[in-house]
C-alpha cells in the first residue's frame, strides 16, 4: 500500500466512489461529500487541504483529510490538523470500501514525520476513542517519536432504539418530559393554527426551507454562523444523498422553530436546532423535537438517535446514554517549534495537576452539622 499526498478532492473523489461501490456509510461526518463541502465552504481561504490517500492496486481505497494553516493561532507550516472544525461532530478517515489494514495508521504516521514540511504539531479531533483510527494513530505517532496526549472534546448523548416504537421510546423518558411535550402541544392547539413540515428533497421547497431555517436561527440564542454558505450547501448535499430531514414548525404560517437532522444507515443525527426567542413561551422546540423523533423511529426505523456534540442539560432528558469524544495532539520534538510547544503543553498540565492537588489539601473539611 502506497500513501499519496494530494491537495484537492477532485483527485480522489471518483476513485473513492468506485472503490466503495455498494458500501453504506453510517456517519455523515466520515464521507468524502462531507469533507469536500467543509473544505469548500467551511474554512478560510488560507487553509490548505492535505489529503493523505491510500493507494492499493492502482486504486485509492481510503483517505485521511487534513489541513495546514486553517487555524488563526497556527500559521501555515506549524500545525497539520484534521480537516475538522466548529461544524464537525466526529472525525475519522474516509474508507468507503472494506477496512484498511491495521498497519495503515502506522504507515501514515511515518509518512507525516518524513514529509519535508516537518510539522511541529499534529492535531486530530474529535475522535471516537473506540475506533481503530484512534488507537492506531496514537500508537503510530508514539512509535515515530512524537510526544502525544489525548484531550477531551465534548460529551455525546444518544439513544439506542433497540426495536422500540415511538410510544415505547416516550414511555422510557421522564414523566417531566412527557408532561412538557403534552402541555406544549395543548398550548399550540388552543392558541393558534400550527403545523410541522419536514423537507427531504431538492427543489424550490428546500430553498424556502433553508431560508426559513436561517431566519429562525438568526432570531435564536445561537451565535451567527461563521461561514454563511456552509449550512445551505450542506442541506443541498444532504438532500442529494437522501440524508436530509429539515423540520419546520409553523405558527399562523410563520416558522418559529427549525431543526436540521440527517438520517443515514439506521442512525438519526440531530445536527442543528433553533427557535425564535420571541415565541419561547410556546415551547415549539420541544414539540418539534418530539415529532422529529417520532418520524425517524416509526417512519425511518432508525436504531439510534444521536444528539451529537455537547453536554447541554436538556439532552439527557431526550437521550439515555453518553459517550465522549477525544482528540489526539502530537508534538515533534525533532523540531524547535514542536519541542517548545510540547514542553509548554506538558509543563502546563503538570502545573495544573499540582495546583489541583494543593487546592484539595487546603480546602477546609466540611464541618459537622450542629445538634
Amino acid at each position: 500500500m502506497q500513501i499519496l499526498l494530494l491537495d484537492n478532492f477532485e483527485d480522489i473523489g471518483k476513485h473513492l466512489s468506485a472503490s466503495g461501490s455498494g458500501h453504506q456509510v453510517n456517519d455523515v461526518f466520515l464521507t468524502q461529500e462531507w469533507f469536500a463541502n467543509l473544505a469548500a465552504t467551511g474554512f478560510d481561504s488560507a487553509a490548505r487541504p492535505r489529503l493523505w490517500a491510500f493507494e492499493q492496486d492502482d486504486r485509492i481505497v481510503g483517505c485521511v483529510p487534513m489541513a495546514d494553516g486553517f487555524r488563526s493561532d497556527a500559521p501555515v507550516g506549524t500545525t497539520l490538523a484534521s480537516l475538522s472544525n466548529y461544524y464537525s461532530c466526529l472525525y475519522g478517515p474516509i474508507v468507503p470500501g472494506k477496512a484498511l489494514p491495521t498497519d495503515a495508521w502506522a504507515a501514515l504516521a511515518r509518512a507525516i514525520r518524513q514529509h519535508p514540511d516537518h510539522w511541529p504539531v499534529i492535531d486530530f479531533h474529535p475522535l471516537d476513542t473506540e475506533s481503530e483510527f484512534f488507537s492506531g494513530m496514537l500508537a503510530g505517532l508514539k512509535a515515530e517519536g512524537y510526544w502525544t496526549d489525548t484531550l477531551f472534546c465534548f460529551g455525546n448523548w444518544f439513544f439506542e432504539v433497540e426495536g422500540r416504537d415511538y410510544s415505547q421510546y416516550l414511555a422510557s423518558r421522564t414523566s417531566k418530559l412527557r408532561s412538557n411535550i403534552s402541555r406544549a402541544r395543548k398550548k399550540l392547539d388552543t392558541t393558534c393554527s400550527w403545523n410541522i413540515e419536514v423537507v427531504t428533497d431538492e427543489g424550490p421547497a428546500l430553498e424556502t426551507a433553508i431560508a426559513e431555517f436561517e431566519r429562525v436561527y438568526n432570531l435564536s440564542w445561537k451565535q451567527p454562523e461563521p461561514y454563511p454558505e456552509f449550512i445551505p450547501s450542506l442541506c443541498r448535499l444532504a438532500a442529494r444523498q437522501g440524508w436530509l430531514r429539515l423540520g419546520l414548525l409553523n405558527v399562523e404560517g410563520q416558522t418559529i422553530a427549525s431543526q436540521l437532522w440527517f438520517v443515514v444507515n439506521g442512525r438519526a443525527l440531530i445536527y442543528k436546532i433553533a427557535y425564535d426567542q420571541a415565541h419561547a413561551a410556546l415551547s415549539a422546540g420541544a414539540v418539534l423535537t418530539a415529532d422529529m423523533i417520532r418520524r425517524v423511529i416509526d417512519g425511518d426505523k432508525v436504531q439510534e438517535v444521536d444528539y451529537l456534540s455537547g453536554d447541554d442539560s436538556y439532552k439527557r432528558h431526550w437521550m439515555s446514554r453518553r459517550r465522549e469524544r477525544f482528540g489526539i495532539i502530537a508534538f515533534n520534538p525533532r523540531t524547535i517549534g514542536g519541542f517548545i510547544a510540547g514542553s509548554k503543553h506538558f509543563l502546563g498540565k503538570r502545573i495544573k495537576h499540582l495546583r489541583s492537588r494543593l487546592e484539595a489539601r487546603l480546602r477546609p473539611a466540611t464541618a459537622p452539622a450542629g445538634d
